[in-house]
């Protein structure tokens, strides 16, 4: 995760601002470093989550790791807001399930992040937390 987390977040970024394309040089030059930062706390907040929620009791888990990584949205679209760009235009579906996603940018699965190792681990984590759970705990 933290090898692909940074370069997901830039890549949504410049690609919403590529798309709007009315940023000049020097304000794209500063809305990728905006990215940059946002993309490594992103990724410090993600990775200390998720290693919260792996060190968590199967019963008592309350998120998904998937949920954690779709939370990275959040700096993805304070970045886009903070330099102007308005939210884009999403169907009833996206609006209704990720609210606070206005740029569009949520990830279907992990393997949406760019490592398609990733979809598999996000099966293994759901088989192993239906096992724990039907162990007993």
């Amino acid at each position: 995760m933290a090898a692909t987390l940074p370069a997901w977040v830039e890549a949504r970024v410049a690609g919403i601002a590529d798309a709007w394309g009315r940023l000049g040089a020097a304000e794209r030059t500063a809305l990728d470093a905006r990215a940059s930062a946002a993309a490594a706390a992103a990724t410090d907040r993600v990775v200390d989550e998720l290693t919260r929620l792996f060190a968590t009791d199967a019963a008592d888990q309350r998120s998904t790791p998937l949920e954690v990584v779709r939370s990275a949205t959040k700096e993805v679209g304070a970045v886009l807001a903070a330099a102007g760009i308005p939210p884009v235009e999403r169907d009833e579906f996206l609006e209704r399930s990720f609210p606070d996603d206005a740029y569009g940018v949520t990830p279907a699965a992990l393997a949406d992040l760019g490592d398609p190792d990733l979809g598999p681990l996000q099966l293994a984590w759901g088989l192993a937390k239906a096992r724990a759970l039907r162990a007993g705990g």
